[in-house]
């Protein structure tokens, strides 16, 4: 198996690695309660996607 020549520098590695980090989620705003919400997601806090409501919440004085 053929080997390389030259050792690569530490810069070209860096360069190399640079793309590597990690990236911040992307939130929006649920559009009912105006929490945060990853997109394409139903809102953990009212049940609701695209309008319509898709989980049934029990209110707060309901147990």
């Amino acid at each position: 198996m053929a080997q390389p020549k030259r050792r690569w520098s530490k810069r070209r590695t860096g360069l190399r690695r640079s793309t590597w980090q990690l990236k911040d989620k992307n939130y929006g705003t649920c559009p009912h309660c105006h929490e945060p919400v990853l997109p394409h997601t139903v809102c953990s806090n009212c049940g609701y996607y695209d309008g319509k409501e898709v989980i049934a919440k029990k209110a707060a004085n309901e147990d």
